[in-house]
Order: C-alpha cells, then structure tokens, then sequence
C-alpha cells in the first residue's frame, strides 16, 4: 500500500540524480500542455528555464499555474507531484546562474558553464515555481 512521503524524503527524492520532471502548463484554451524539463529544488521554489517563445514558455508568462511530476518507474513506483505559482525573469546573469547549475546536476559540473553560457542568452525564461500543493507517494505497488 501507498506511503505518503515526508518533506525530508520528498525533497530528497526530487533532487536525487538526473529525475527529469514533466511539467504541465495551461495552453491559451484552457487545454493542459506536458513537457520534460531539467529543474532544480531551491527552497521552496522549483527554477528551471525554457525560451521565452516555446508552447511552456508562453504559457506560463500568461498563466503561471503549472504542475510538476516527478516519478521513479521502478518498482515499487514512488511519484512527487508539485503545484504552483510560476513566475519569471528575463534577468540574463540570474538566468545563466541557474541555468549553470541546471546543467552541473543534468550534464556534470565539467559543463556547467557551457549550459549557463548556453541558456543564458536573451529569449530565455529562468522560471521560478513556489511550490503551494505537494502529493509525494512512494511504494506505489507494495
């Protein structure tokens, strides 16, 4: 039987390796919109970037509600699932500070500053989500 999981282990199990998280955002028509994004957890925020003109990008400069789901898809099935406020900054130093360790936790430290210097262009979003819901369930299966 399902487990709620604590703050602590939530936490950590958002953090642990390269879990990618699939991030929903509310199209123009009211539609919901799903997609991968590399994140970190920063306090109580969840800070990712994306280009100010992809499908997330627009959505959330519109509509800042979004979900984020992170799962393992190993047995026993462990799932976090984080809702939110976003907000954004067009601040390039800020962007390519985060986006810098974005790419350390995804791609290794040794290219962390290609990712900043990468993603820390003009056109890119660094997004800020202030969790307010969180639905963490670990052993699924058991």
């Amino acid at each position: 039987m399902a487990q709620r999981m604590t703050d602590e282990e939530w936490r950590a199990f958002v953090s642990e390796g390269t879990r990618t998280g699939k991030l929903s955002t509310v199209r123009a028509d009211g539609s919901p919109h799903v997609a991968p994004v590399w994140f970190l957890l920063d306090g109580d925020d969840v800070v990712f970037n994306t280009g100010r003109d992809t499908v997330k990008g627009r959505n959330v400069v519109r509509d800042g509600r979004v979900a984020l789901c992170v799962d393992d898809d190993r047995p026993p099935f462990d799932f976090v699932v984080l809702q939110g406020r976003a907000r954004v900054s067009e601040d390039l130093g800020e962007i390519r500070h985060w986006a810098a360790r974005i790419g350390a936790r995804y791609m290794g430290e040794e290219r962390a500053e290609e990712f900043g210097a990468r993603n820390g262009v003009p056109g890119e979003l660094l997004v800020r989500v202030t969790v307010d819901k969180v639905l963490a369930q670990k052993a699924v299966a058991n």
